[in-house]
This record gives structure tokens, sequence and C-alpha cells, in this order.
């Protein structure tokens, strides 16, 4: 089927009012997950053929997250669709005012790889329950798990209504030609202007979630050990192919060495430094592969370094002595490295964050809550967490979302609901009274009333 006949099949579908039944949006939300735990096993096999990820990984850091996102629409969906009243003030007396959501119509879904499950479908939930139809399209890097929601959306719902394009650039190249009332796109700062360009050309509404640089400070006064092993797991959950995974720490110098210690104790206690099992995952692809044993400088190699380009694996590695101006601070890392900068000024330390694109996230483990305000005051990212990593996106009621060059809008729960919605403002006013302030003649009295009730 090409893809302007499915656009167009959607743009009917879409204009029929069909999706704009609630208890068509429920029934199809129900359909999708039942569809979806009926085929856990073709999804566990397909993520394992493109990462080797195990069940526990794929349930916890996917699946689990998709079930609880359609589960809380499920649950707020007659809520969020409800018109909202809000106040009309004195001047428009006897009016009222309330926001009618609606669904925005036709709308593009690009996924991102490294969670083909849950970056792609998530977003895919919160259009399907604001009303809208669903145009799907995952990444091709992760083949086989591209290949499992094809199977299992595609045989499924109908084409006008929700359907998966698989393919590659030339594939997307062809989808952004096209109009639609909404793209939301998830991967590299570099694909994702490529699609705010193609979308500005129909002046189609944008959410990009992206990447970049996310910084963590460890302060003396936090706990070494707990501080390590919530470190450890946030990095190398996916092998470091997280968009939210800690890109570089910043450590207060005077526990520099308790902390690197730490941190080598944890990865020999969670992992097996020379091969494969099932609590790590594989790189990607040789090309990503490539990339990453590039940015390891042999001679700051703290602990981990061992690489196999046959099984695709790098063991988790920690690089020390590392500053600012290292080669690998120049981009974001998307693998199991991680650089560890010592610190001593925090103003400084702050100013030269400040310096990069605004992060997706940011870390903060310490007891002292001034050290801690003054970095969510002073920096600028997208969410973070304080003594914890990567758990604030597990939350649907905070909006996940990046600022500046890691991202435009959110989602998740609520917000991704209103991610793909307008709200549409209605002024509705009765027939027996109107107030004569605004009709000619003009007064100086008049004038005084207005100001009065307008400032």
């Amino acid at each position: 089927m090409n893809i302007e006949g499915i656009i167009e099949k959607q743009r009917g579908f879409f204009h029929s009012n069909r999706t704009k039944d609630i208890r068509y949006r429920t029934e199809q939300l129900k359909k999708l997950q039942q569809l979806l735990k009926e085929n856990e096993s073709l999804l566990y096999q397909a993520i394992n053929a493109d990462f080797g990820k195990s069940m526990f990984d794929t349930f916890m850091t996917e699946l689990s997250l998709v079930y609880h996102e359609i589960n809380k629409a499920l649950k707020n969906l007659k809520k969020w669709s409800s018109p909202k009243r809000t106040t009309s003030g004195l001047f428009l007396f006897p009016g009222k005012s309330y926001i009618i959501p609606e669904p925005l119509g036709n709308t593009l879904i690009i996924g991102a790889w490294n969670y083909p499950y849950q970056l792609t479908l998530i977003p895919a939930i919160s259009a399907l329950a604001a009303g809208n139809t669903v145009l799907l399209k995952p990444s091709e890097m992760a083949a086989e798990s591209s290949k499992a929601l094809a199977h299992i959306i595609n045989r499924n719902f109908p084409s006008e209504y929700f359907y998966v394009i698989e393919g590659g650039v030339d594939e997307t190249t062809a989808l952004l030609n096209n109009r639609f009332d909404k793209i939301f796109f998830t991967g590299s700062s570099q694909v994702g202007k490529i699609i705010y360009e193609a979308a500005s050309k129909q002046l189609t509404p944008v959410t990009l979630e992206l990447g970049g640089k996310n910084p963590t400070f460890v302060f003396a006064d936090s706990p070494i050990k707990m501080t390590a092993k919530r470190l450890v797991w946030a990095k190398f959950l996916n092998a470091g192919q997280t968009c939210v995974a800690p890109d570089y720490v910043l450590v207060e110098s005077s526990i520099e060495q308790s902390f690197l210690q730490a941190m080598k104790d944890e990865i020999e206690m969670r992992f097996d430094k020379n091969k494969l099992t099932e609590n790590y995952t594989r790189i990607i692809n040789t090309r990503n592969f490539d990339r990453l044993v590039n940015l390891i400088d042999q001679n700051k190699i703290f602990t981990g370094g061992f690489a196999n380009r046959a099984e695709r694996y790098i063991s988790p590695t920690i690089l020390q002595c590392v500053s600012f101006s290292d080669h690998i601070m120049k981009d974001e890392i998307f693998g199991p490295i991680l650089p560890v900068i010592p610190f001593t000024n925090l103003d400084e330390t702050i100013a030269q964050v400040k310096s990069k694109p605004k992060p997706l996230a940011c870390y903060i483990f310490s007891k002292d809550r001034r050290k801690t305000a003054q970095i969510l005051t002073e920096i600028s990212f997208g969410g973070g967490s304080i003594n914890d990593s990567v758990m604030h996106l597990a939350n649907t009621n905070l909006p996940f979302g990046g600022v500046g060059l890691s991202g435009i809008g959110s989602y998740h729960g609520q917000a991704g609901f209103d991610s793909f919605s307008h709200h549409k403002s209605i002024y509705e006013k009765p027939f027996w009274f109107e107030l004569k302030l605004k009709y000619a003649p003009y007064s100086k009295r008049k004038l005084s009333l207005i100001k009065w009730l307008l400032e």
C-alpha cells in the first residue's frame, strides 16, 4: 500500500468523526493492550534479536511502561476529554467560558531504535487517546522489533486508523513530503532538525524528543555506595543507549577516588566484564560500536574498556582525569562509557555546563538543599532526579521532554494527551442581559467603568 494512499484514507476516516467518540477510543486502547499481551513472546524474541535484550529488561523498560500508559489513559480519558470551565470576569457577565480539547487530526509518529516499543508506542497511545489517526514509523535500526510492531498492528487495526510503515530514510523522506496535523519524533538532534524543517513547510506542529549530554553532580555529602549503585544501574541500562542516561559525572575532588572505586566495585558486582550476559545488551550496530570505541581514550580508562566487535559488546567503562575539552565531551555518548570530571568550584562548574547546549536530563546527588537549589535554578534542562537517575521518566504525572536542542514539547500521561490535542476556547453568552458600556456613544464615565472592570 502506498504512503499517499494511506494518508488520504486516514484523513477521510478522521473527517468521519469516528475517532472523536470516547467509547471508540477506549475500545481501541483496550484492543491494543490485549494484542500486545497476546504477542509478548513475539516482542521478546524480536528485541532479543536486535539487542540481545532479556525478557526482564524488555518488560521493565519497555512493556510495563506501555501498559501503564494505556491504563493511565483508560482511567482518565473521560476527564481529559471533558470541557473545562474557566472564569470570565465581570466585563463578560453573564457569559461563561470553557475550553474543549479536540484531536488535531492525522498524526505521524517516528520512533527511536534504543527503546523500540516504549518510545514508539507511548506517543501513539497519547495520539489515539486524544482521538487522532496514527501513522507509525518505527526505526529501521531495530529491524526485528519494527517487524513485530507492523505484524501486530497492521493485521489487527484498519489502515485508515492505525498503521505501521516500515523502512529507512527513503520511506521517512516520503512521509515528510506529505501534510500531517502533528508530527512526533524521537531521536537525535541532527535528525530532529531535518524533521523540524520539513514540518515547517506545512506549518505542522511538532514534538521533538531529542538527547544531549546529561550532567550528574556528585557531592561529598552523598552516600558513596548508594550513589554508585544508582548511577551504575542508570548509566549501563541498555548498554548506555538511553537518552536520559547520565552522560558524564562531575564529582567533588575530595571524594573522586573513593567514588571511582565504588563505581568499579558496583560494576564488577553486576556485570561480567568480558562477555555478554542477560544483564547487559549489545550495541545496536557496528557503526555505533566503532564510534564508541573511538571515544575511549586508553590512557584514561579507570575500569572497563574491553570491546568485542563480533559481539558488538563494550564492557561498562569509566574514564578518569577527563576535562571539558576532551573529545568525548563534545557530543552525546549514547553508550556504556562514563567520563568522570573532578571539580572544586561549583560556580565555575555550573558555568561550564551552561556553556553547552541544554541537556535532556540532569542529576544531583547531595543532601545539601542549597547546592541542589542552585543547580536547579541556574541550569536549564528537560527533567531530572535528585539522589537518583533516569527514574523521573517512570512517573506519568511528570511531563517528559527536552528544552532547546534537547527537544520541543513533552508527553507522558495528560501531557501526552494535551500534546496531541487542540484546546478550543469558547465564550458563551445568554440573550437576557447586555452591558451597554462597549456601545456608542462613548463617554468619560463609560471609560472609567471599563478601566475599573478590565484592569
